[in-house]
């Protein structure tokens, strides 16, 4: 972990200007191709979800800007790796929040997803042991296919990256999925986001 020398970022003037801003998320909606990562899971007998995620924080790992965060006292910290904080639903239909450690390779990566499904179906807490913004927040609703989203904002500082997660739509063999991902403009502009979506569909498709 480290600061960002923001004055010296060539995103000086966007960072100061976002950042008064009472609500500086912005938000998109798009469609990824999970149909390799599909049989990928159902081949390896493991989660569809830890597969496609694990796809997404690839990407997000690679983007230097989904690495920021925003002190309190308006510092820019650097982090060396982003995790992936997902809602887990229990068996009683509730959530919990997860901290799923970020591993290169995909079953790892899935088997620490395992055991944070187990600590959360065996917990009724809401937060995790770890809960530090070093991560990414993700939600998954496999039971809509939406075209629009918005995440919850609650009214403090925040500048963590959201992912959100819809049903998969099988048109001709081919799997695609919706993706809703919400950003602080002061950190992350259209360009990243872009880019972010286009290496989580390049790790989608390296699943064989």
């Amino acid at each position: 972990m480290k600061f960002l020398d923001v004055n010296n970022w060539e995103r000086k003037q966007h960072f100061n200007f976002f950042n008064t801003f009472k609500d500086p998320y912005f938000a998109i909606t798009g469609t990824l191709d999970v149909t390799n990562a599909k049989k990928y899971a159902k081949v390896n007998e493991v989660s569809f979800f830890a597969i496609y995620l694990h796809a997404c924080m690839q990407a997000i790992n690679e983007i230097e800007n989904f690495k920021y965060r925003i002190t309190e006292d308006n510092k820019v910290v650097v982090h060396d790796t982003i995790h992936a904080s997902a809602t887990i639903l229990r068996p009683n239909k509730t959530f919990g929040f997860s901290f799923i450690n970020y591993e290169k390779e995909a079953l790892s990566f899935e088997r620490n997803y395992k055991l944070e499904k187990e600590r959360i179906c065996n917990s009724n807490a809401l937060f995790p042991p770890v809960n530090t913004e070093d991560c990414i927040y993700c939600s998954a609703l496999p039971w809509v296919n939406f075209t629009g989203h918005k995440e919850p904002v609650s009214g403090a500082k925040e500048s963590v990256p959201k992912l959100a997660f819809g049903k998969v739509l099988d048109t001709n063999g081919i799997l695609e999925m919706p993706i809703a991902i919400s950003v602080n403009h002061a950190l992350v502009d259209g360009y990243h986001v872009g880019s972010f979506l286009e290496k989580a569909q390049f790790f989608l498709n390296e699943y064989k």
